[in-house]
């Protein structure tokens, strides 16, 4: 029509202003706030507890919509102090419905075995957009443990230098994955989450 004008699409993610970008062959923006995105948190904590990743027996999907919903947990390292805020002789979290001392010991106790993990299943469980279990295992298998891989997302730069280079040079690791990584560690904000989540695990 005569009178169309241009559609401005977000450079901000209007639920938790962390950038919106739009990749390249994709029809839409997308927030890269990730974790620390309340439209994004249910889904993420409900990867980070799923089978290939951290796995935590009596946290499901169906217990983490409830913690989300109350306020319990926002993001993963909030399931690490959960028995810190709400444990104190399982008094909160046994009164709740479909729970009892037993279920609730049981979840402390879960929690508290998945603070050590193999470094593929952390990455996996972040919940980073184009890293799959099969990337996440090769990430994993390159770097060895989380201090190196944390240090190479950190210092490489998308398109140049060593760590760039070392990135791509992983068989299997494309610039679509690697631009993915390093936007999610390089997001302040995101960042932060992971660092959170990193302090509980062993």
């Amino acid at each position: 029509p005569a009178d169309a004008t241009p559609s401005v699409f977000p450079e901000m993610c209007p639920e938790c202003q962390s950038a919106a970008i739009r990749e390249p062959g994709d029809a839409v923006r997308r927030c890269t706030g990730g974790m620390i995105c309340p439209a994004q948190a249910v889904e993420k904590l409900k990867h980070f507890v799923s089978r290939a990743a951290f796995d935590i027996e009596g946290l499901g999907a169906k217990q983490v919509e409830q913690f989300q919903h109350d306020g319990w947990i926002s993001e993963p390292a909030d399931i690490f102090t959960l028995q810190a805020r709400y444990g104190s002789g399982l008094r909160q979290l046994k009164n709740r419905e479909g729970w009892g001392d037993k279920s609730a010991a049981g979840l402390f106790a879960a929690i508290e075995e998945k603070r050590t993990i193999p470094l593929a299943r952390l990455i996996f469980g972040l919940g980073i957009r184009h890293v799959g279990e099969a990337g996440s295992n090769l990430l994993a298998q390159y770097y060895g443990d989380w201090q190196s891989f944390e240090v190479a997302m950190t210092s490489a730069i998308i398109g140049n230098g060593d760590a760039w280079d070392d990135l791509l040079s992983i068989d299997g690791v494309g610039a679509v994955m690697a631009e993915s990584l390093l936007h999610s560690f390089q997001q302040e904000r995101e960042r932060a989450s992971i660092d959170r989540l990193v302090t509980h695990l062993n």
